[in-house]
């Protein structure tokens, strides 16, 4: 067993948001893992919650310029982090899933333009939910079945933000994992952002990138900070 020292946050708000994020992902797979990759001075936790079929991420500031690349439980990681003191402590490794091994490259990000303000995000997914609850409701009872759902599910999110391109089900997974907060006092910076097949919708508070095309086995050793 590898013992690493732990991981010491820039400020206790940023073990605080790792925490919040990796409870998020438990939510949605009580067995998630994540991968970590650390690198002068910050932190970078790469998820994939289910049902979304994206990458979340989640970045920190860290006090020491760490170099680490590991794929570890989500939970265990969870259990390590000390909101109040800081840090967390990092679990031994596990064997990670297929997705930890094709990550977002870490440079060459280009702006998209065309994406649509918070409240305009917020509004598409609120949309689609009744949509998908009114056609839910109006199936027969010998139709109502898991993979009638599921193909009502998977055509109202795969469906595209004009002129933008980002799929509907980007923007539910960033609203989902806490990625776009109602502030009603300000505005939330967004950005949507390209990098060869990845797109990337980021805000201050995490961030989810999607492939444009189906997911290559080839393995990236780089991520977004």
């Amino acid at each position: 067993m590898t013992v690493l020292a732990p991981l010491h946050f820039a400020d206790a708000r940023e073990a605080a948001g790792l925490a919040a994020f990796l409870r998020r992902l438990l939510h949605y797979d009580r067995a998630a893992a994540v991968r970590l990759q650390a690198g002068a001075g910050a932190l970078a936790v790469f998820g994939r919650p289910p049902s979304f079929e994206v990458l979340a991420i989640r970045t920190a500031r860290l006090v020491d310029a760490v170099d680490l690349d590991v794929t570890v439980s989500a939970g265990e990681l969870l259990e390590g982090v000390e909101e109040s003191a800081g840090k967390a402590v990092v679990p031994d490794a596990v064997t990670g899933p297929p997705w930890a091994g094709v990550l977002p490259p870490r440079s060459g990000w280009e702006p998209v333009a065309g994406v649509p303000s918070v409240a305009d995000l917020r509004g598409a997914v609120a949309a689609a939910v009744a949509e998908f609850r009114t056609r839910d409701e109006a199936l027969g009872e010998e139709r109502r079945t898991r993979a009638e759902r599921d193909r009502i599910g998977r055509e109202i999110w795969s469906r595209t933000l004009a002129p933008s391109g980002l799929p509907l089900r980007a923007v539910h997974a960033a609203q989902s994992l806490g990625f776009l907060p109602d502030l009603p006092d300000r505005e939330l910076p967004v950005a949507l952002l390209a990098a060869g097949p990845w797109l990337r919708l980021r805000t201050p508070y995490g961030s989810v990138a999607l492939r444009s095309v189906p997911m290559s086995l080839s393995v990236t050793p780089g991520g977004p900070r």
